[in-house]
C-alpha cells in the first residue's frame, strides 16, 4: 500500500490498535507522526479564569509600564498562560499554584529535567494499543464512569494512570510529569462536562476514542516551580514584578477540577456524593467573605518592586456565584496606598463554562510601582500581625 496517499487528517481520528488493523503495522511511523507531533500547548484546555487570550497584552503592557526588572512571579498561576510569556523575558520566573494538577502541569511544560522523546513514544504506544474490554474496572472507572467519562475511556484512563504509578520508579520526575500532564490534556477534550468537574452532564454519555497525545513539553532553566499558598509565597520571595491574578467568586478551584486533584494525587481515597469529590482540601480564602483581608495581606507583605493585579468586572454577574469577593474601587484604593497605580482595561469575551451572562466584560490590570515607605505606613497593623 502507498501510505504516502493517506490523508494525515484522516488518520490522526484512528486509534493506533484500528489504524494497524487497517493498513498493518507500517502505519506506525504516520500514526505518530499524526498525532504525536501534533502536541497539546499549554492553552489547550479548558480552564475558568483563562488568560491564554489576554496573555499577549497583558505581557506586553508589563513591558512597556515597568523597567530595569529581571524577575517575576506568577503567584496564582492557574493554567500557566502568562507563566509561558514570562519565561522568555526574565532571568528567573516564580511559578505557584496550591493545586496538585496545575503543580504537575508546570513541570511538565517548563520544568527542569532529562526525557527521553522515545521511551515516552514507546509508552504512548503501548497506551493507545489498550483495549477496554480486556481491563478490569479500577478505582477511575468506578467513581468516575458513565458520568464524566463513557465507561470504556474510564477504564482507559485508570488502567494508564495505574501503570504510570507503577513503573515511576523507572522514569525520570520529567517524564513522569509529561506522561500525566499528558493524560490529563487528553482526557479534558472527551470529559462529559461543560469544562469543569463541578458536576457531569446528566444524559447518556455517548462513546468517545481516547487517544493519548503528547504535551508540548519544554524545559527552562530559569524557572522555580512552587505549590504553596500564595500570602506565604510573598512572604519568602523577592522578585522585580508580581503579577497577582486571584480567584474571583464563591467557585473553589480544588473543587471545581478535583477529578484531575485525584488524578495526580493517586491516593485513592473515598470519594463521596453525586459529584464524587474527595474531601475538602485547597480551600480559598479568595472564595470566601475574607477574600479583601487576604488580599490586603498580600500586597502588604510582597517583596517586589512591582505588583501587577489583574481582575475583572464579573463583579457585575447576574449569577451570585460568578460575582467577585473583592470589589474594583477596593482594588484601587488598596494599591494607591502602596505607590504610584496605573490602570488599563481590555475588552473580551471570557471562557464561560455555564449560563452566566456577563454584560461588556473587561479586564483591567492595575500596575504598581512599590513605594515601601508610603506602603509600610499605611499598612502597619497588618505588617505587625506577621
Amino acid at each position: 500500500m502507498d501510505y504516502s496517499k493517506i490523508n494525515i487528517e484522516d488518520i490522526e481520528t484512528y486509534t493506533l490498535k484500528e489504524a494497524i488493523a487497517e493498513y498493518g503495522n507500517e502505519i506506525l511511523p504516520l500514526w505518530r507522526d499524526a498525532v504525536y507531533m501534533k502536541s497539546y500547548r499549554l492553552e489547550n484546555r479548558r480552564y475558568i479564569g483563562c488568560k491564554a487570550k489576554l496573555a499577549d497584552w497583558i505581557i506586553g503592557t508589563i513591558q512597556n509600564e515597568t523597567h530595569d526588572v529581571t524577575s517575576f512571579c506568577d503567584i496564582f498561576a492557574g493554567t500557566g498562560s502568562i507563566s509561558n510569556r514570562a519565561v522568555h523575558l526574565y532571568d528567573h520566573v516564580i511559578v505557584n499554584d496550591f493545586l496538585y494538577s496545575n503543580n504537575v502541569i508546570y513541570k511538565a511544560f517548563f520544568g527542569k529535567g532529562e526525557w527521553n522523546k522515545d521511551r515516552i513514544y514507546s509508552l504512548l504506544d503501548a497506551f493507545n494499543s489498550i483495549e477496554p474490554d480486556n481491563i478490569r474496572d479500577n478505582y477511575f472507572s468506578d467513581n468516575y464512569g458513565d458520568k464524566y467519562f463513557d465507561m470504556a475511556s474510564a477504564k482507559m484512563i485508570g488502567h494508564v494512570r495505574d501503570v504510570i504509578e507503577d513503573i515511576k520508579n523507572i522514569l525520570t520526575e520529567k517524564e513522569y510529569c509529561i506522561l500525566i500532564a499528558s493524560l490529563i490534556y487528553s482526557i479534558d477534550r472527551i470529559a462529559n462536562t461543560l469544562g469543569h468537574f463541578d458536576a457531569y452532564i446528566k444524559k447518556d454519555i455517548q462513546p468517545k476514542k481516547f487517544i493519548m497525545r503528547m504535551i508540548d513539553a519544554k524545559s527552562f532553566d530559569n524557572v522555580e516551580i512552587l505549590q504553596d499558598d500564595a500570602n506565604a509565597v510573598a512572604r519568602e520571595i523577592h522578585t522585580g514584578v508580581v503579577y497577582l491574578d486571584p480567584p474571583y467568586n464563591s467557585r473553589q478551584y480544588s473543587r471545581f477540577y478535583h477529578v484531575y486533584e485525584v488524578l495526580v494525587k493517586w491516593d485513592k481515597q473515598e470519594l463521596i456524593g453525586e459529584a464524587r469529590k474527595p474531601k475538602e482540601e485547597h480551600m480559598s480564602d479568595y472564595c470566601r467573605v475574607k477574600a479583601f483581608d487576604a488580599f490586603k495581606d498580600l500586597v502588604a507583605h510582597v517583596d517586589s518592586k512591582y505588583i501587577v493585579v489583574s481582575y475583572n468586572n464579573t463583579y457585575k454577574s447576574k449569577s451570585s456565584s460568578s460575582q467577585n469577593k473583592i470589589k474594583l474601587e477596593q482594588i484601587h484604593d488598596l494599591l494607591g496606598k502602596c505607590g504610584k497605580t496605573k490602570v488599563f482595561s481590555h475588552s473580551h469575551n471570557p471562557f464561560n463554562a455555564g449560563k452566566t451572562e456577563f454584560d461588556d466584560h473587561k479586564e483591567f490590570l492595575f500596575i504598581t510601582e512599590i513605594d515601601n515607605e508610603k506602603r509600610n505606613r499605611a499598612f502597619s497593623s497588618v505588617l505587625c500581625r506577621g
